[in-house]
């Protein structure tokens, strides 16, 4: 293999790592950090099922006798299907950033999101406080990604 070419593959390996802990890093740190939470009711994204955002189902509240605990919230769901499919998995199917706007949040701001305005990027879920936030973050997903990862060690230290 030539030098240039075994350059440029060491380059590509590296590249690969750092992304991998750029993109799995803050999706496991957020569910240690600040979940948005109903204060009356302790529900996690209003009640909403966190897993029906993955499937064909899109936003859909959960059931009161399908709960799980996590994250010191309570988190419900339609089916026993989503239930098990999130306590297996809770870093893919939780919100980003615990249901902060991610676009709120790079400018150093944690705005709760709504669960109604919503986009999935990257198989990840993100909410957002108004449909003009969501606009900004459709322009550049990764710009604004990379923003509110930056800000987002900052931002939840101010959260409850």
């Amino acid at each position: 293999m030539s030098a240039p070419r075994q350059g440029f593959r060491l380059f590509s390996l590296w590249l690969a790592l750092i992304l991998t802990v750029l993109c799995v890093t803050p999706v496991l740190s957020s569910l240690s950090a600040p979940i948005v939470t109903d204060p009356q009711t302790g529900l996690a994204i209003d009640g909403f099922d966190p897993v029906a955002y993955f499937t064909a189902e899109g936003p859909a509240q959960g059931k009161p006798n399908l709960e799980y605990q996590l994250a010191g919230v309570i988190w419900r769901f339609r089916n026993e299907g989503n239930r098990a499919a999130f306590i297996d998995h809770p870093e893919v199917y939780a919100p980003q950033f615990g249901g902060y706007d991610p676009v709120a949040i790079a400018r150093g701001v944690p705005v709760p999101g709504h669960p109604l305005i919503w986009i999935m990027s990257d198989a990840r879920l993100y909410f957002f406080y108004d449909n003009k936030a969501r606009a900004e973050f459709i322009e550049s997903p990764p710009s604004a990604i990379i923003g509110a990862r930056q800000r987002w060690p900052q931002v939840s230290r101010t959260l409850p």
